[in-house]
């Protein structure tokens, strides 16, 4: 992003606006940094020629640069652009278009006043370089307002946040725990998942899910990071909760005998007031069963198993101990009491492979989906095409949340792993601010979700995500 425009036209105000210090090359900065300070002329060449270094590297790693100079040197504006176009970044060219006598007013009230000859020279450039620029070939020519770079999630997102604003759709919202490392160390882990319960009750949320595995996922962290055993924790959030429903997302059918695992679910429910999910998935992490010396069928026999447990789940949450005969599994006597308070404890599979659905689409509550918009709408078409039954399609996203771009810019800095580019952090995460997540999660309403499940990088801003879940409560 190159700003042009003359002096006191307000690019370096416009930028550091919007954009965090660690987006923006400012040739102010630079002069200060190789010479007496910003106003130092005589490090004026210096200065430029690290500028153009750091803008080759930046582009070269393809990192977000808004280049915050004077811009009127058409030399320069071709070689940024030229440097765009070889590492497949877009280039866009902001204007700043700001009236003369407006210029020179604002430099009048500068400490360090540009010598008035020297402004009405670069006035006097800017009247001729304002009809170049929509002729050199930017993606994109753009005036000064509030422009944000974001990812590609989010660029519809405004229209929808408006939409949700003056039609409100409602859509629960679950918090996914999907890491259990915290600074207070594990003789401080009850403390702080009950401290993360009570702030996501208070945030709104409508429930909150575990992940169940046994070590934690090469997705998320290291094997040998904390990892709690998922139904025992549920077991505890049920006692530091009040209202949020309660479940796995989602419990491997390969990990426990499954009629154990339906009296587990059944006993959580009583001890919950009711408040139980029962999420169940094909199992995947290969590595975790061979670790814990568990079998790990082959997809067919997975399949099978999961048809089995979608089938006898209810059998063994209703009344007697009638017998249950699979094609995999076989359950003499399926005596299961107390049973669960729920007079329908809900499943919700996991997965959005065609034949998963198809199982969900028979048996199951729920299914929860993977995916942006499009993919979301793709699955609820091709369960309605299936099922008259009542169905919910749900979707689990990671999300950061905050306030402003300003935010986000500090949040995606701080938290992106060091060899990370910063824009594909912020991609891979959903970082945006709380109108773009509104605006996202509107569009994924529509697209046919009834429950969003949102994986936070940083649970310090459940606060924030509590601004977004409150758009959706109508």
């Amino acid at each position: 992003m190159i700003l042009v425009g003359p002096g006191a036209a307000g690019k370096s105000t416009w930028a550091a606006e919007r954009f965090s210090d660690g987006l923006i090359v400012s040739s102010d900065r630079l002069r200060a940094l190789v010479g007496a300070g910003e106003d130092d002329l005589a490090a004026s060449a210096d200065a430029f020629a690290l500028l153009e270094e750091v803008v080759r590297q930046r582009i070269g790693r393809q990192l977000t640069t808004v280049i915050d100079t004077l811009g009127l040197d058409k030399e320069r504006r071709m070689r940024w652009l030229e440097l765009a176009r070889a590492a497949g970044m877009p280039c866009v060219a902001v204007g700043f278009d700001t009236p003369a006598a407006e210029c020179r007013r604002r430099n009048r009230e500068r400490l360090k006043r540009i010598p008035a000859d020297v402004l009405t020279s670069q006035l006097r450039s800017w009247t001729a370089v304002k009809k170049e620029l929509p002729l050199e070939g930017y993606d994109d020519v753009l005036q000064p307002t509030a422009l944000r770079v974001v990812p590609e999630a989010f660029v519809d997102a405004g229209a929808a946040a408006t939409r949700q604003s003056e039609a409100p759709a409602g859509l629960r919202f679950g918090l996914q725990l999907s890491s259990y490392t915290h600074k207070a160390g594990r003789a401080g882990t009850a403390e702080w998942i009950r401290d993360v319960a009570g702030r996501a009750e208070a945030a709104g949320f409508d429930a909150i899910y575990v992940m169940d595995h046994f070590r934690q996922i090469p997705q998320v962290g290291r094997a040998w990071d904390d990892f709690l055993e998922s139904w025992t924790t549920l077991g505890y959030l049920a006692a530091c909760t009040t209202r949020m429903r309660l479940g796995t997302l989602v419990s491997g059918i390969t990990y426990r005998n499954v009629a154990h695992l339906g009296k587990i679910a059944a006993t959580l429910d009583v001890l919950s007031g009711g408040r139980a999910v029962c999420g169940v998935g094909l199992a995947w992490f290969e590595a975790e069963h061979k670790a814990y010396g568990w079998t790990f069928p082959p997809v067919a026999e997975r399949y099978a198993l999961l048809e089995d447990t979608l089938q006898l789940l209810p059998v063994l949450w209703g009344p007697g101990n009638k017998p249950f005969h699979g094609k995999v599994l076989d359950v003499p006597d399926t005596t299961c009491y107390p049973r669960p308070l729920q007079e329908h404890l809900p499943v919700l599979v996991g997965g959005s492979g065609r034949r998963t659905l198809r199982l969900a689409a028979r048996y199951a509550d729920a299914v929860n989906v993977f995916g942006d918009a499009t993919a979301v709408r793709r699955h609820a078409g091709y369960l309605r095409e299936l099922t008259d039954r009542p169905i919910e399609v749900t979707h689990l996203s990671t999300t950061l949340v905050g306030k402003d771009s300003r935010a986000v810019d500090d949040l995606v800095e701080r938290l992106r792993p060091r060899n990370q580019n910063p824009a594909r952090y912020a991609v891979s995460v959903n970082a945006g601010t709380v109108d773009d997540q509104i605006g996202r999660f509107r569009e994924l309403s529509e697209a046919g979700a009834a429950e969003v499940m949102i994986s936070l990088p940083d649970l310090d801003t459940l606060d924030t995500v509590g601004e977004v879940i409150s758009a959706f409560r109508v």
